[in-house]
């Protein structure tokens, strides 16, 4: 097999949520070894709690903590090592892996390293070589750097919320934890970045990434808007600022959607015969731009009534046909069976290992391929600790007498010191209260597991 790009390279992953742990599960399937650290007391989020998805079949099991989806999707491949660093003899062995590591990544807040003396200045002590990256709300200096933050309220401090909405409405959040995986981007391509120059220079490197202003460079149209013209944008909802008709129009089914966008004149005339009402290209009140601007609403309720009428994927397809831009609007269940996307190695299929009883799992792959290098996730997230003996024993060379010392002070486990207790729900009564919009029984056939 073809060697993969990262192997032989070891990286401290010591995060939380989203946005890290995704970058490091991303450089798991480039051939990293990752090991990942918790804390007995202080579990990643996504092992239990809001962000944590769904089990298996919805069952919880016996030990919860290790079957949430978002945890086994975000840290496929990656080695466990559940050890508690608020413990002075926990940061010890943290500081022995640091001298044995190529890269140490973590998404605290910045007071969090400094306060163990773990900040870049006295890791490089350790290893002058090390590459850090560090990704927080907003960054490592600056009057609001102390500040907490997630990216599901720093939506409103970037600004994405106030032009996120429906004309003359409230301001709205454009998805779950957007801003997240920007950082992830971020953090995937800085640490590729910081490893080609400690190859060229042999210095290591810290990348300081903020979510904020990277929540800022996506208004940044916006901003530049009122720096130049002193023009404050609004909220104009589905519609462009200057081209129609476009919207969100509802089709045959429940709540199925497709969108649709008109580029000039030849392209509203070729909607209109596909919508089999020709002349409408020729009506006065819709023959240009501006007119078609400001009769929206009446046109909005002419397509409306041919998209009811059918399904999305149709609407779409006879639309691109006729050379109008559209496409359908998919939820969960059109991508997780989206032909495409499994051909391209973006959807794959993960066996977990008999004793977890799991299966075989649909997961989430990555956006690029390689043309000389297959690749593929490695590997389902690991359980609680289940590396501590491979990591402290056979990485760092701890005795067994050392190691035995550590797990009866409860500095390292493989269980949670404060198990939440899981509030179990049938799949129709998520429905009934709206936290799904509907469920499949028979997924694992649809989805080929």
């Amino acid at each position: 097999m073809a060697k993969l790009p990262l192997e032989g390279l070891r990286i401290i992953d010591i995060s939380n949520v989203f946005s890290l742990p995704y970058a490091t599960g991303l450089l798991a399937d480039l051939g990293a070894e990752i090991i990942k650290i918790e804390g007995p007391g202080r579990l990643d989020v996504t092992r239990q709690g809001a962000f944590s998805g769904v089990h298996p079949d919805n069952q919880p099991g016996p030990d919860p903590w290790n079957r949430t989806s978002t945890y086994n999707l975000l840290n496929r491949g990656k080695k466990s090592l559940a050890v508690d660093l608020s413990r002075p003899e926990g940061r010890e062995v943290l500081k022995d892996l640091i001298r044995r590591s190529d890269v140490l990544m973590e998404n605290f807040s910045p007071r969090v390293m400094r306060s163990w003396g773990l900040d870049y200045p006295n890791q490089i002590k350790l290893k002058p070589d090390l590459i850090m990256v560090s990704c927080s709300g907003y960054g490592q200096s600056g009057p609001y750097s102390l500040y907490p933050a997630q990216a599901t309220t720093q939506e409103a401090t970037h600004g994405l919320a106030h032009v996120t909405g429906y004309r003359g409405d409230i301001p709205s959040k454009a998805g779950q934890s957007f801003v997240d995986f920007l950082a992830t981007w971020a953090c995937f391509m800085g640490t590729a970045l910081a490893l080609r120059y400690r190859h060229r220079f042999k210095k290591g490197l810290w990348i300081d990434v903020a979510m904020y202003p990277l929540g800022c460079y996506m208004v940044s149209d916006f901003i530049l808007d009122w720096e130049a013209n002193h023009r404050r944008s609004e909220r104009i909802g589905n519609r462009h600022p200057w081209r129609a008709p476009q919207g969100c129009y509802r089709c045959a089914g429940d709540d199925q959607w497709c969108a649709v966008s008109v580029f000039d004149d030849e392209e509203w005339a070729a909607l209109c015969r596909a919508i089999g009402e020709p002349e409408l290209a020729l009506t006065p009140r819709f023959a240009s731009n501006g007119d078609r601007m400001a009769h929206h609403d009446e046109i909005d309720g002419i397509i409306a009534r041919w998209t009811g009428r059918r399904p999305k994927f149709e609407v779409m397809e006879r639309l691109q046909s006729a050379g109008v831009r559209a496409g359908a609007v998919l939820d969960a269940r059109d991508l997780n069976v989206d032909p495409h996307l499994r051909a391209r190695g973006f959807l794959e299929n993960l066996e977990f290992p008999p004793e977890r009883n799991i299966g075989k799992r649909g997961i989430i792959g990555r956006p690029w391929r390689l043309t000389k290098t297959p690749l593929a996730v490695r590997g389902p997230g690991p359980t609680l600790g289940q590396h501590n003996r491979e990591v402290l024993q056979d990485i760092l060379g701890y005795s067994d007498a050392q190691y035995a010392d550590l797990e009866r002070a409860g500095i390292v486990g493989t269980a949670p010191t404060n198990a939440k207790k899981v509030a179990h729900m049938d799949m129709d009564e998520r429905v009934r209260q709206g936290r799904l919009a509907y469920w499949d029984p028979d997924f694992k056939q649809r989805l080929g597991i």
